[in-house]
């Protein structure tokens, strides 16, 4: 197994799918009052460019729920507001902690932590890539949709970094994936290519959000604007209009599909109200699952 978690491709299927298997396993135990301890003793540092609610609380939660500590750095804490080499901190973080996890803008900031670190770099996410959240999402669909391979997901908005692993997911997975992104708002290509060549099942790039939903096991949605983006706000709100999620759509997919949002939904905009308080979303379970996951995440690197 990979060193780091950068993104899904450099991990095998079997790979991936152990992570959701443990975090299942954990999840349960968890239920059942069993206290885990494999991490005590042992410390990880998050480093947080962009803040978050959900990432950071459940991998916080996570590594407190396995026995071990937490240092939070956001974005003032540290050197890199004022331009300390990367590697220059990967290597003396390397020596405080078990494990960094970081959420950040650029790639290129995991990607170089990674190649001067020598403990776990854990991309908490990137603007090309969100590989923990869609390991969640996995999750709570063979939670409630049962083995991935034979499912249709469909992919509604912006082909973000959401999109960007969600295309790694069924490159590895085999499940069959329609995005539906008005035109220059594509995933990344070379993302898109490289997965298509290792795919069992169709990964599919159309504009048609009805098209997109019709069949489909489960349909996934994100905001319109990501953080960074705000100054795009009234323009993307004007050009993804016609791609919310709503009832007149969702009755376009078969009764008992599901709904994922990664959380923070904008209500009203990407997704109705209605939809997200509907029986059919999923999005507070999706959520619970996260903290499952980056326990397996974190036992697997630090254990």
């Amino acid at each position: 197994m990979a060193k780091h978690l950068l993104s899904l491709e450099e991990f095998s299927r079997d790979e991936l799918a152990y992570f959701v298997e443990r975090a299942v396993q954990l999840k349960r135990e968890r239920s059942e009052g069993m206290a885990h301890r494999q991490l005590a003793g042992r410390t990880i540092g998050l480093i947080f460019e962009k803040p978050s609610t959900r990432t950071r609380v459940s991998f916080e939660a996570a590594m407190y729920g396995l026995g071990g500590q937490v240092i939070f750095l956001s974005a003032r804490d540290t050197q890199l507001a004022r331009s300390e080499p990367l590697k220059d901190m990967a290597r003396v973080m390397s020596r405080y902690v078990d494990a960094m996890v970081v959420r950040t803008f650029g790639q290129d900031v995991v990607n170089e932590l990674a190649a001067y670190s020598s403990v776990p770099v854990i991309n908490a996410l990137t603007d090309l890539h969100h590989p923990c959240q869609i390991l969640s999402d996995i999750m709570t669909i063979q939670e409630k949709k049962g083995p991935l391979r034979n499912l249709r997901i469909a992919w509604i908005g912006d082909g973000n970094n959401m999109a960007n692993s969600w295309i790694q997911a069924a490159g590895k997975f085999g499940f069959e994936l329609v995005l539906a992104c008005p035109e220059g708002y594509e995933p990344d290509a070379g993302i898109l290519a490289r997965s298509r060549a290792e795919a069992a099942g169709q990964i599919a790039v159309i504009r048609d959000p009805k098209l997109a939903v019709a069949g489909a096991d489960v349909v996934n949605v994100d905001v319109w604007a990501s953080m960074g983006q705000e100054s795009e706000q009234n323009e993307r709100l004007k050009v993804f209009s016609s791609y919310q999620v709503n009832a007149a759509l969702l009755a376009k997919a078969p009764a008992e599909s599901i709904v994922l949002h990664c959380l923070p939904a904008h209500r009203g905009e990407e997704i109705t109200d209605e939809v997200l308080e509907s029986a059919q979303c999923v999005a507070f379970d999706q959520a619970e699952n996260k903290m499952h996951i980056h326990k397996a995440i974190l036992e697997k690197f630090i254990a």
